[in-house]
């Protein structure tokens, strides 16, 4: 199992909450390598959130949820 992170995208308040904006997978899709999972939000600022491995997607926060970076935001399990 690989956990997914909500980036730390605000370096200067690392425990800001951001949000995650768009999920671009489905809960247990199969994902391959580097393929996008979702768009995140800290402030005005967005990101773009890759598969770090391939495998089955298991979201753990809901759209618009708010998320302090870092934190988990999804597993995938190979």
């Amino acid at each position: 199992m690989t956990e997914v992170l909500f980036p730390t995208l605000s370096k200067e308040s690392p425990e800001t909450e951001g949000v995650l904006a768009t999920w671009f997978v489905a809960e247990g899709e199969a994902v391959a390598a580097d393929q996008l999972l979702a768009e995140v939000q800290v402030d005005k600022v967005s990101a773009e959130v890759p598969a770090p491995v391939a495998g089955t997607v298991h979201l753990l926060v809901a759209e618009d949820d708010p998320v302090i970076q870092g934190r988990p935001i999804a597993r995938i399990d190979a």
